[in-house]
């Protein structure tokens, strides 16, 4: 892996919810058709969605509900405090519409809250490199020791009807960003050629997915794939990232689905 292509491919094309210093780490070492079967959205309304009285969660409440160690196997779980966003003020797009997307993408609230809590899991890859001598480690040891499958997750939980407002206005968005957008994350500024309907976990009341094709300067493009899900008056997002994956691919790894499962479980 190359430290120049792998650490700004990795850092650029996924909307800078990562940080340099991670991913320096890191790179040390169809038709119409077809779309039905390679990437539709869906979204399984629900009469049971979350009253107009509905309270919304404290943050200190959101983080209780948020994956902790052990909850997933063969994950370890981080806070994510040195790789998301702090808030959306660090999150800015070219179109008001598209917002919500780049917001699901960073563990931020999509939706109009300021109760928000997000952490990260990271795919515990017990590696063959770590049981042999130096002498005996070989090419592909050392390959399979950084593939690092990395998800963000993120939780908002809202007022009223705000949930659903904020599930929609993702739904929404992935029709009106079609054709792109711009986005400036952190101080990285990102071109999005393309977002299309993916397949959604049907989990929770509503859920949808949505893949995007951003620009990467040198490098062709990348692709990336987020799933959001709304339960009650509370929204999950997931986001994964693939470094490996992307050094040789271009193509981030799927959101797993042990993780939203996990999560979901939690939200009553």
């Amino acid at each position: 892996m190359k430290r120049s292509s792998g650490a700004r491919l990795c850092a650029i094309a996924a909307i800078s919810a990562l940080s340099l210093s991670v991913l320096t780490a890191c790179s040390d070492e169809g038709d119409e058709g077809s779309a039905d079967a390679k990437s539709t959205a869906s979204a399984t309304a629900s009469a049971s969605g979350a009253a107009s009285d509905a309270k919304s969660l404290p943050k200190a409440e959101l983080e209780k509900l948020l994956l902790a160690q052990g909850e997933v196997k063969g994950y370890k779980v981080g806070s994510g405090d040195d790789t998301l966003p702090a808030s959306k003020s660090a999150v800015k797009t070219d179109k008001e519409a598209c917002a919500p997307l780049a917001y699901a993408m960073s563990g931020l609230a999509p939706g109009d809250t300021e109760s928000g809590a997000s952490n990260s899991l990271t795919e515990d890859n017990a590696s063959a490199a770590a049981t042999k001598a130096p002498g005996d480690i070989s090419e592909s040891d050392l390959e399979n020791a950084f593939k690092v499958n990395l998800t963000f997750v993120g939780l908002s939980s809202y007022e009223g009807d705000g949930a659903q407002k904020a599930f929609k206005a993702v739904s929404d968005g992935i029709a009106a960003c079609s054709g792109g957008f711009e986005v400036t994350a952190q101080g990285e500024k990102q071109k999005i050629t393309k977002v299309a309907p993916d397949k959604a976990p049907g989990a929770g009341d509503e859920s949808v997915a949505f893949s995007v094709d951003s620009a990467v300067d040198g490098e062709g493009s990348a692709t990336f794939h987020t799933q959001v899900v709304r339960k009650g008056n509370t929204v999950a997002s997931f986001y994964t990232v693939d470094f490996a994956s992307l050094t040789s691919t271009g193509k981030s790894a799927t959101v797993p689905a042990a993780v939203v499962t996990a999560q979901l479980a939690k939200i009553k």
